[in-house]
């Protein structure tokens, strides 16, 4: 199997050591593993693409690449030129340092990750590690990604992947809970939570010239969502599936306005 490999952490990031490790594990002694990542971070750029400025690319190592933009960009860069004459098989983006659960979702350059890779028509799955108190502090806080990612991988591929007519195929949003890796309780296939009253907002700074900044700040990670959501799920101790698409159509109210306004 061919694995091509991204995150938003940027190249540097240890969660993509443990990518790396979850990948050669599934490709297996005679796969290979690409790696196109950013060169710095891109946390919180969701699906954004570098349309109106080019990129540079850099070669780090074999089968190892740098790109100067954002992970759509990368997944765009390693199917279009850095494999462009060997196509992947799979995608994978991650793992994130923190959850991309819940609300998290929508702004994760993780999740973009997979997105762009299933809109060009191969299966993506984006992984995260929620962080708290149980694994934070440990020596690989990534640990129950590293113990359990592999074979949740190779489950997803034999069982859930098989949807490659659809318009727009399907991705997966899988979160890691924030807890040792043998306190890992097991999976739950999930909806995307809402974490109720939290919200990014931001806080103002001023610099020593007398201009002011914002920086943004996320809300409370450990606000448990609805059960059987993702959060909820993870707050739980168990790994969260989210099968995701990238149509935004509110499908539930389309006979209602239909009735309404056509």
């Amino acid at each position: 199997m061919r694995i091509l490999i991204t995150n938003d952490d940027g190249i540097n990031a240890p969660g993509l050591v443990t990518l790396e490790q979850i990948a050669k594990d599934v490709a297996g002694p005679d796969g290979e593993v690409w790696t196109v990542a950013p060169a710095f971070e891109q946390s919180g750029v969701a699906h954004k693409i570098s349309y109106t400025h080019p990129m540079m690319i850099a070669k780090m190592g074999e089968r190892r690449y740098a790109a100067e933009g954002s992970p759509a960009d990368c997944v765009l860069a390693g199917l279009h030129d850095v494999m462009a004459d060997t196509r992947p098989d799979l995608v994978l983006s991650g793992v994130n340092r923190g959850n991309n659960s819940a609300e998290n979702a929508l702004y994760s350059g993780t999740l973009g990750g997979a997105m762009e890779a299933a809109l060009q028509g191969l299966p993506a799955i984006a992984m995260s590690q929620y962080f708290g108190p149980e694994n934070a502090g440990l020596d690989d806080p990534f640990e129950a990604a590293a113990r359990h990612g592999a074979d949740l991988v190779r489950s997803l591929l034999a069982n859930g992947m098989h949807h490659s007519d659809d318009d727009y195929r399907l991705f997966y949003n899988v979160n890691f809970p924030p807890v040792r890796a043998e306190a890992v309780r097991g999976r739950r296939v999930t909806t995307q939570g809402f974490r109720q009253n939290t919200n990014f907002g931001v806080v103002p700074h001023h610099a020593p010239s007398g201009r002011k900044f914002l920086w943004i700040r996320g809300g409370d990670q450990h606000v448990p969502t609805a059960p059987g959501s993702d959060a909820h799920a993870n707050l739980d101790g168990y790994i969260s599936i989210t099968p995701m698409r990238a149509d935004l159509t509110a499908h539930d109210m389309l006979t209602a306005l239909k009735d309404h306004l056509e």
